[in-house]
């Protein structure tokens, strides 16, 4: 078989992540440079006939090796070509964090559960059943039988000891109707619950604490099964960072605002413009990486990992949204596509074969839904973004006033209750119906509810005296909480129950 020269460049780049005018270059140096320690070899073992071809050449070695290097650095950060498979490869395969667990952990979780629960783990006699069992109870999602992985569960990675590292899957890769779906949003999550039994079973166990076990102690981390308190994970962590990303720990961390909100789709990320709920960072992957920056993570270290959330990036921007699964009503959805046509596409966008979509903010004397997420993220955490690594310093653009919240994409929405940036909607008929929405609920945990599109929830106008142990309180979502607050987004109420049922069957087709 004839080699070529563009079947080897294309070798270079697949193993390289490189673009072939980049390989190219390093290709040529690397064979000026070779040619000419070839020669220097040869006038070593028998005198040539022209001295002076083999110094010249010789003299040219050292050159080359110097474009041989520059070029690699360039090629790393100009040339780089990102990769979905790599992507979803590292966040399965690589530890970007300290271990927080083992299975030795897991498996003595429920002997710290409190009563009823503890007594019906007890009767699971089989260990893998048990294992399942303590799995469903933190909201850990299974891994997919067709994805790479070192654990069994989607939102861990192993490190070489075994250990358990936390990846972006665990409050990114979420289930509906019992089906596990990477990207999707974990609205079953019980971070809080996890974190806090983890560090009793350790201190039985005689086990180090991690990173997470010790900031619960003073940041909490959900106050609600299925949100988060990421928002502030991010401040924290970019307090003891300068803006070239080293590490100075006599920083201080300033008065925060904490509060849960509900994690996005990934597979939306590709039609945004900017990133997060407020469209304050820029879409690069490095916003992306501001999750990994603890301490122990050193400068050298965190640029070193760059080409990975490259990387992860794409794989991000390559998802799709899932298709609802049950029947749709072709004519009602016919009718509901018109009606959100005229009164939803000027914040959402159309859908279909010519839709689109331009990100906006709609101001918060608009929009109106809880504001404390907007009020939380400090201006001085907005303005090391701005001036850090994180936007190139500044090149990349940061938004440091925003004035209100992003319309989302709404891309398989069915898939995405709870709904609004703090989850506190349960199902799109709820969110059509502003007078209508619950005060306090709790989901179900494979249920699904087609005709109001979203969550089986059981409401409730307390919670139950019952629910005595944090872990149970957790599961019950009130909107009556700091930063819970369900109120906001009511321009449905100008549609009527006709159109709003049509509406609500047209988003199961998106």
């Amino acid at each position: 078989m004839m080699w070529r020269p563009s079947c080897g460049l294309s070798a270079v780049a697949a193993f390289t992540g490189r673009k072939p005018v980049g390989c190219l270059l390093i290709v040529v140096s690397v064979y000026e440079f070779c040619r000419a320690f070839k020669c220097r070899w040869q006038s070593a073992a028998r005198p040539l006939r022209n001295p002076e071809t083999t110094r010249i050449q010789w003299a040219f070695a050292p050159r080359s090796l110097v474009v041989l290097l520059i070029l690699c650095g360039v090629a790393s950060a100009e040339d780089y070509v990102p990769s979905a498979q790599r992507g979803l490869e590292a966040l399965r395969t690589h530890c970007y964090l300290p271990a927080d667990l083992d299975q030795g952990i897991i498996d003595d979780l429920w002997t710290v559960w409190p009563e009823p629960e503890r007594s019906e783990a007890e009767r699971i006699t089989d260990v893998e059943q048990r294992r399942q069992h303590i799995y469903s109870y933190y909201g850990l999602m299974p891994t997919p039988p067709e994805l790479p992985g070192t654990t069994p569960i989607l939102g861990y990675t192993a490190n070489a000891q075994g250990q358990w590292v936390m990846n972006c899957l665990t409050c990114h890769g979420g289930k509906v109707a019992g089906k596990v779906i990477p990207g999707l949003p974990n609205s079953h999550l019980a971070l809080q619950t996890l974190t806090e039994d983890v560090r009793l079973i350790k201190l039985q166990q005689k086990k180090p604490f991690s990173h997470l076990d010790l900031a619960t102690l003073t940041v909490p981390l959900s106050m609600t099964n299925g949100t988060t308190n990421s928002v502030i994970f991010g401040v924290i962590l970019g307090v003891f960072r300068n803006p070239d990303m080293s590490v100075d720990p006599k920083k201080k961390v300033p008065d925060l605002l904490h509060h849960d909100v509900d994690a996005p789709p990934y597979w939306n990320v590709s039609k945004k413009s900017s990133l997060y709920i407020d469209g304050f960072a820029p879409k690069t992957h490095r916003p992306l990486m501001q999750f990994m920056l603890l301490p122990s993570n050193t400068k050298k270290i965190v640029y070193g990992w760059e080409d990975d959330f490259r990387d992860i990036q794409a794989w991000i921007e390559s998802l799709q949204p899932p298709k609802y699964p049950w029947p749709i009503d072709a004519s009602l959805a016919e009718q509901g596509r018109m009606v959100f046509n005229d009164h939803c596409a000027r914040c959402h966008g159309t859908y279909g074969e010519n839709g689109r979509y331009a990100q906006q903010t709609i101001p918060w004397n608009e929009i109106q839904t809880d504001r404390l997420r907007l009020d939380a993220l400090t201006p001085e955490h907005r303005q090391w973004m701005k001036e850090s690594w994180m936007s190139r310093y500044g090149e990349d653009r940061v938004e440091l006033d925003p004035q209100g919240y992003i319309a989302p994409p709404l891309d398989g929405i069915w898939a995405t209750a709870p709904y609004f940036h703090n989850g506190s909607v349960p199902t799109l008929w709820h969110v059509m119906h502003s007078t209508e929405r619950p005060v306090i609920w709790k989901r179900t945990e494979n249920g699904y509810d087609q005709s109001r599109v979203g969550l089986e929830i059981e409401i409730l106008d307390e919670v139950p005296e019952a629910a005595a142990h944090p872990a149970q309180r957790r599961r019950y979502f009130d909107t009556r909480q700091r930063g819970k607050s369900a109120a906001g987004h009511r321009f449905p109420d100008d549609l009527s129950p006709t159109e709003k049922q049509a509406v609500l069957e047209y988003l199961k087709s998106l």
